[in-house]
């Protein structure tokens, strides 16, 4: 039994990671109707960005990650302004296409300023069991886990209470209510969403840092935005709750195939049982858990 929640635990833990990820793309989409694509080649950019400072400038992590924030602001800015603005009324796949065509510029660009390199980040915090967890309950929890979960669980507080306590909030929430009605009440639509982008930007270095620590800082980092898109499927494309809800939901279910059924089937069931799972519920409620279910007459 031990084991079972050995399994449960950890693979909760990864899911709250896998949420932070999905929460970038809720931002961008519940507010402008665009699915970021390039939301993955921002958390390898911000991560590559991070320890580049620190291996090739000497910089130190404490000093690196204010300056790796502000480098995300102003690429989230640039973005908004640069990209998406010229854009704003052609059509969703129009946009979709331009995330796209951006992403593999800031692949190429991250590589062309800090090398293609795999990069090893040390973050203060080891990935060894709990050792009150060990001798409480007799359960092996990865230190590093809780301790990634505990800064994701905060960052997605801080969010919340962005959205529902602050003046920026509410117009965040009016932007993804209805366009024209917040235009037509003075909110300034394209200021909400170049906020929204540099806020998206500090989620993927977050993300890019945490994922970064756990299997280094590499290209592979932009396919973590890809194990969000089950999660967003559960969960529900504009809704930050479902990202949360679908994170734990990927996370642990992945966890428990893993180790349950993949000795069944040969192993490696880890990489692709989530979109199984998504493919499945899309059959049973494509909008999912949180979405605003869509009525269509024929």
């Amino acid at each position: 039994m031990n084991f079972f929640f050995e399994v449960l635990i950890g693979g909760l833990l990864s899911g709250v990671m896998y949420a932070l990820v999905a929460i970038g793309f809720v931002l961008i989409y519940k507010a402008s109707g665009v699915f970021n694509f390039a939301q993955g080649a921002m958390v390898f950019f911000a991560a590559l960005t991070c320890v580049g400072m620190v291996d090739q400038f000497g910089f130190s992590l404490w000093l690196a990650v204010p300056l790796t924030i502000v480098v995300m602001i102003i690429l989230g800015i640039a973005i908004e302004r640069v990209v998406l603005r010229p854009l704003v009324n052609q059509p969703e796949i129009t946009l979709f296409m331009a995330t796209i065509g951006l992403a593999f510029f800031i692949e190429g660009l991250a590589q062309l300023v800090w090398g293609a390199q795999v990069h090893k980040l040390e973050l203060p915090i080891e990935d060894v069991p709990s050792e009150y967890l060990m001798e409480k309950f007799n359960i092996l929890v990865s230190q590093f886990d809780i301790m990634a979960a505990g800064v994701c669980a905060l960052l997605v507080t801080s969010l919340a209470l962005l959205f529902s306590q602050t003046k920026v909030g509410r117009a965040l929430r009016a932007v993804a209510d209805d366009h024209q009605a917040a235009l037509a009440v003075g909110i300034p639509l394209q200021r909400i969403w170049a906020v929204l982008w540099a806020v998206a930007g500090l989620v993927a270095l977050v993300a890019g840092m945490l994922w970064g620590a756990r299997n280094g800082v590499q290209f592979a980092l932009t396919f973590v935005a890809l194990k969000a898109l089950p999660v967003l499927i559960l969960g529900g494309f504009t809704s930050m709750p479902g990202a949360i809800v679908g994170g734990l939901i990927i996370g642990a279910t992945e966890k428990m195939a893993e180790v349950y059924i993949g000795p069944l089937v040969g192993g490696g069931i880890e990489g692709w049982f989530p979109y199984v799972l998504a493919l499945l519920f899309l059959l049973v409620r494509p909008e999912g858990l949180f979405g605003e279910k869509i009525i269509r007459r024929i």
